[in-house]
């Protein structure tokens, strides 16, 4: 065991010269895992003897996070009631809130952890841990009925959302409430992959304001992720990248925009002992990235959505016969005329557009 504890050592070394030149944080972490390995050499002995090196979702990890999410939701139901003051950069002193709204006029996302406490003391999650982000973004020139239009347009949520959509499909619809499907992609440092099915309600709380819940019900990693042998794990019983996660949306038609806020609440393994001041700060920053990036898409989308409207509405019946005569005149069939459906990407429409147009100059 000392012939064990030297080389180790020496490993160590090496790894620790190779650390210096590498820039890249990512790759710092992964060879600071390795180190700590070599380290400790027991921990290699025990998982050869079969214990299995990562938990399962246990009893008392997801009764922590039910708990948690049973007093997040007592929170928004509170302020869902009060009807004013809906954004969370509402609850900041005046001169911060002003600063605030003019960033979002600026085209800026607003991002705020949350921590949410039972009685004024922190919800210990044994096992697990829970991460809750929540942001705003404004789209300017929207209206609700567009906001809407994209965040219940499932089937193409994985074309708004690309790349951490990767699939999406509507599994039913009953008015309101969804039942969807929502592969996603997720790369940093590693790539995961995880099957999900969600149930979406929508509530119309008053003339251009709106929120919804969304349930993640079933979460599951995928190995092999679009391989021959593509195959889910067992829920709770994988890498525990993703073990439960839950959504609120609110939007606020004002401002000559639309605010648009979302909530996340997730939960995830916990770090290995003794990793928590590497790794940790490494971790939680995925959460927030991920909500800054699904804001983001959705403005870009409505945007888009938007924009494609306009564009069809300009391809109307006077718009058609100028293009037809002038195709006619230039010796080009009149069906090259192109109607686009509501839901099409901005940029496709571009693209098609100026496609016509050079086709009417040839």
């Amino acid at each position: 065991m000392n012939g064990l504890r030297i080389d180790a050592l020496v490993q160590s070394e090496r790894l620790g010269r190779q650390v210096k030149a590498i820039d890249n944080i990512a790759a710092r972490v992964l060879v600071f895992l390795l180190a700590a390995l070599a380290l400790n050499p027991m921990s290699i002995l025990v998982a050869q003897a079969g214990e299995p090196a990562l938990p399962k979702l246990k009893t008392e990890t997801q009764g922590a996070f039910e708990r948690y999410l049973k007093l997040a939701e007592a929170r928004n139901e509170g302020e869902l009631k009060r009807g004013t003051g809906l954004l969370w950069i509402d609850g900041l002193p005046g001169e911060q809130r002003a600063e605030s709204y003019a960033a979002l006029k600026r085209g800026e996302v607003k991002m705020q952890k949350l921590e949410i406490l039972d009685g004024d003391k922190p919800i210990a999650c044994p096992g697990g841990m829970i991460h809750h982000w929540t942001g705003v973004a404004f789209i300017p020139a929207a209206k609700l009925k567009d906001v809407l239009g994209v965040l219940e347009d499932y089937d193409r949520h994985s074309v708004y959302y690309a790349p951490d959509v990767e699939r999406s499909k509507i599994e039913s619809r009953e008015g309101d409430h969804f039942r969807v499907f929502l592969r996603f992609r997720r790369h940093k440092v590693i790539t995961v992959v995880l099957d999900t099915e969600h149930e979406v309600r929508y509530f119309h709380d008053a003339p251009g304001k709106a929120h919804s819940r969304s349930s993640a019900v079933r979460i599951a990693e995928v190995e092999n992720a679009g391989k021959s042998e593509e195959r889910e794990k067992t829920p709770g019983d994988d890498d525990g990248f993703m073990w439960r996660m839950e959504t609120w949306w609110r939007m606020e038609e004002r401002d000559g925009g639309v605010y648009v806020q979302s909530e996340v609440a997730s939960l995830t393994r916990d770090i290995p002992t003794g990793l928590g001041w590497m790794i940790k700060p490494f971790v939680t920053d995925i959460p927030k990235e991920t909500l800054t990036f699904t804001l983001e898409a959705t403005r870009k989308a409505v945007q888009g959505h938007r924009l494609g409207v306009a564009l069809e509405r300009g391809f109307g019946a006077r718009g058609k016969e100028s293009r037809c005569k002038t195709r006619r005149e230039s010796g080009l069939p009149a069906q090259r005329s192109h109607v686009f459906p509501a839901s099409f990407p901005g940029a496709l429409h571009i693209s098609l557009l100026r496609h016509d147009l050079r086709g009417a100059k040839d």
